[in-house]
């Protein structure tokens, strides 16, 4: 009997583990061909916690897919399987057309069907978003990667499309991650919140200075994750990268923004 009783506890144990997800977006500047592999192997050591990745900033001309391919074989050199896919690049002109990429531990998720580019609003924002909808058991989440323009540029006028993707994608349970270079307290996230959603991080710094002042070297709320107050959070917050290196110009090598997560239960979604 107490063998079968430890059996159900380890079953209910797994099930319960196997029902939660680590979700990292992580704006990481001009990568591709100038990140070297000493570089590509301290992001890889990064993100090998999470279960999910989601990479804006990704070069769209030579050495952008490459660069997610050299990251892709670093993490399974470190001893787990990663999958990943890149998008197309993005409809944007000039300097500011970009790719977007997602990886993620196939031991723990599976992506489903295709990823793609949103086209419904391409004219009216700049990088059109990525999407991919991943499983972790039976159940199902859709990411939504973004980055909008410099605030310079007013990302607002991008971001207030958001409040008709969920009905666009009713079908998805979507999370919105991404660099969105406005904070979670501006107002055009009102209508987001209004349909129930929150976003990872509040009043989280997430972009570097250009050099640390009286201790401080992070310097504006741009980076979050939006997603459904149904959800249960197990963990949420931001990984300090640049603390690894003895000056925020040597950290900005690696990125100008650090890595923003969210650890979720995904138990309560029916999908």
């Amino acid at each position: 009997m107490k063998k079968y009783i430890t059996i159900l506890l380890i079953f209910i144990s797994f099930s319960a583990y196997s029902q939660n997800v680590s979700i990292c977006s992580w704006n990481i500047q001009h990568f591709g061909k100038t990140k070297t592999d000493a570089e590509i192997s301290y992001i890889a050591n990064i993100i090998k916690e999470f279960d999910v990745v989601a990479i804006q900033e990704v070069v769209a001309g030579y050495g952008g897919s490459q660069a997610v391919a050299r990251l892709a074989d670093e993490l399974n050199r470190k001893g787990s399987g990663w999958d990943y896919v890149i998008s197309s690049p993005t409809s944007s002109v000039g300097s500011s057309k970009e790719r977007y990429a997602f990886l993620w531990n196939t031991a723990r998720v599976k992506r489903k069907g295709v990823s793609w580019l949103d086209e419904n609003y391409a004219d009216e924002i700049d990088r059109e978003p990525y999407l991919s909808q991943f499983m972790v058991g039976n159940k199902s989440f859709t990411l939504l990667s973004f980055h909008a323009v410099p605030k310079t540029k007013q990302p607002e006028r991008e971001i207030k499309y958001f409040k008709f993707f969920p009905e666009i994608y009713a079908d998805h349970n979507l999370i919105f991650c991404g660099d969105f270079n406005l904070p979670q307290s501006h107002t055009v996230f009102i209508p987001l919140k209004k349909m129930g959603y929150v976003s990872a991080l509040a009043a989280q710094k997430t972009s570097l200075k250009m050099e640390c002042v009286e201790g401080s070297c992070l310097a504006s709320e741009y980076d979050n994750i939006f997603f459904k107050s149904s959800f249960q959070v197990l963990k949420a917050g931001i990984v300090h990268f640049y603390r690894d290196f003895n000056s925020v110009k040597e950290a900005r090598r690696i990125s100008d923004h650090v890595p923003v997560y969210l650890k979720l239960s995904l138990g309560v979604i029916a999908k």
